[in-house]
């Protein structure tokens, strides 16, 4: 019997956010920040917590892919945000989130806009409440009808 990439797609995704905040707050070498993930948290039990085994080379494209073209993730996330609204201006765990979901959009053309925007909107759905989920679920939307349209 075949097992669904899905769940272990859905733990890379979580996995790949917290990595990318870990990036961005504590700035380390990309190489030893993957390490750490592969080592000590992907599927691992941490503080009596069983993390869910991962994907890794999706994990690994995502966070890559991030690190990579973020200058381009953020100018397309920043065309999409409201008047008065910034880059700068979102929650740092909110513009993980963006970031990821916004390199999927633009970057794996094999994974359909709703499954894209669905799995963040889980993810969203862990750190913030309806409110903000929303505004995920916006702004991607927007980024996907900019980066895949016809």
């Amino acid at each position: 019997m075949t097992r669904s990439k899905a769940p272990n797609r859905s733990a890379a995704r979580l996995a790949a956010v917290q990595a990318l905040y870990q990036l961005e707050m504590e700035k380390p070498q990309l190489h030893l920040l993957l390490d750490e993930f592969h080592m000590h948290r992907l599927g691992a039990e941490i503080e009596d917590d069983q993390y869910l085994e991962a994907d890794v080379a999706f994990f690994d494209d995502v966070v890559r892919g991030v690190a990579a073209r973020r200058d381009e993730i953020d100018a397309a996330l920043t065309r999409r945000l409201a008047d008065g609204w910034s880059i700068a201006r979102l929650d740092r765990t909110m513009l993980q989130i963006l970031r990821a979901g916004a390199y999927e959009l633009m970057a794996r053309a094999d994974i359909n806009v709703g499954t894209v925007i669905g799995e963040y909107l889980d993810v969203a759905h862990a750190f913030f409440d309806a409110r903000e989920t929303k505004f995920v679920n916006g702004l991607l939307d927007a980024v996907a009808k900019d980066v895949r349209a016809k």
